[in-house]
């Protein structure tokens, strides 16, 4: 049992002191992870070493759980999935990106019908060591995608204190002059850390940050920082950058304005919503920028795509070491199909 709790607290202790170097790291997901898994088998360990029938007792209503969410999790997954698309197209658009939902529960479903028909008892033995290699791709990102939703979720716990010179507001899209629900909360999370800083110290500046798409009659910069005065914030507080189009033009854009008023240094928050906060802490991190972000609340109808949206693009900012993990498996498992039909074929 000693063993088990060393280990246990060495794991927890490195993902600690790796979460308060950087907080905008992948891989913590992955530490906590190992560190939770530790605390569960210990915990486990613990219970049937003491015999304490309290402790059975929890851990078999939780066994029961873990194996119903085994068996029909899947299944009640693709069906949250097809009603989470319903909603989504009820309330905003037919959109591909309001799609995605949909898309992973016909995936899931698909996956589901090939497991129940088993193609593989067809095929012979080597084709189907081949085909084993996508199985394993699947148990990789699967194991990617806990990790991605974990740091997710404790990158949700930042609190930031209360002297910052600066608070950038990530835009989103406006619709003409108007500013939508979704950007309204990002604004309200910054009024709320402005007007509590402002009553122990002296009030942070406020940049709003987002070009001018062309759908939109006025940048989304400027949107935010009307609806910011009409809310009580002083004009002379806010700062304008109105000429980036991505998050990463957003971070870096802020940064170049940041850097020329308080060229000896400064500290900064940046504020958007929740589900796309982690992703913009790694933005933030390539734009050199040492700020932390803190979340404003998403409609929860909406979190599942948008959760889904972000994976993919980080996904698609680590796709080189992705591709080299895919290909190695693939490789493997061609190399391993072939030794089966020369060799014991």
């Amino acid at each position: 049992m000693k063993i088990l709790l060393i280990l246990t607290l060495i794991s927890f202790a490195i993902f600690l002191i790796s979460y308060n170097l950087d907080k905008r790291k992948l891989y913590n997901g992955f530490l906590f992870n190992i560190s939770l898994f530790m605390f569960l088998l210990t915990a486990t360990y613990i219970t049937f070493s003491t015999s304490n029938i309290l402790l059975i007792v929890i851990f078999f209503i939780f066994f029961i759980i873990a194996i119903f969410i085994l068996i029909f999790g899947i299944y009640i997954l693709i069906i949250g999935l097809f009603i989470n698309a319903r909603i989504v197209i009820k309330r905003e658009s037919r959109s591909l990106s309001n799609l995605l939902t949909f898309f992973l529960g016909l995936a899931l479903l698909f996956h589901v019908i090939l497991t129940i028909i088993n193609p593989e008892r067809f095929l012979p033995s080597d084709i189907n060591i081949f085909i084993g290699g996508f199985f394993v791709i699947e148990i990789y990102f699967l194991f990617s995608v806990f990790n991605f939703l974990m740091i997710s979720l404790l990158y949700q716990f930042n609190r930031p204190k209360l002297n910052q010179d600066f608070i950038i507001v990530l835009g989103s899209r406006v619709i003409g002059d108007k500013v939508p629900p979704l950007l309204a909360s990002r604004i309200k999370r910054a009024i709320e850390f402005y007007n509590k800083q402002a009553k122990v110290s002296k009030p942070p500046k406020i940049i709003f940050s987002g070009g001018q798409g062309k759908d939109e009659k006025v940048s989304e910069a400027f949107a935010m920082q009307q609806y910011a005065i009409k809310n009580g914030i002083p004009i002379s507080d806010t700062i304008l950058e109105d000429k980036s189009t991505t998050t990463f033009e957003n971070m870096s854009f802020s940064k170049n304005i940041m850097d020329k008023i308080k060229p000896s240094g400064y500290k900064s928050i940046f504020i958007t919503n929740n589900y796309h906060l982690f992703r913009a802490g790694l933005y933030a991190k390539k734009a050199n920028l040492k700020s932390e972000g803190i979340g404003a609340k998403t409609a929860l109808y909406f979190i599942p795509n948008a959760l889904i949206r972000e994976y993919i693009a980080i996904v698609v900012m680590n796709k080189k070491r992705h591709f080299i993990v895919v290909s190695f498996i693939l490789i493997c498992s061609f190399i391993l199909a072939l030794i089966n039909y020369f060799l014991v074929g």
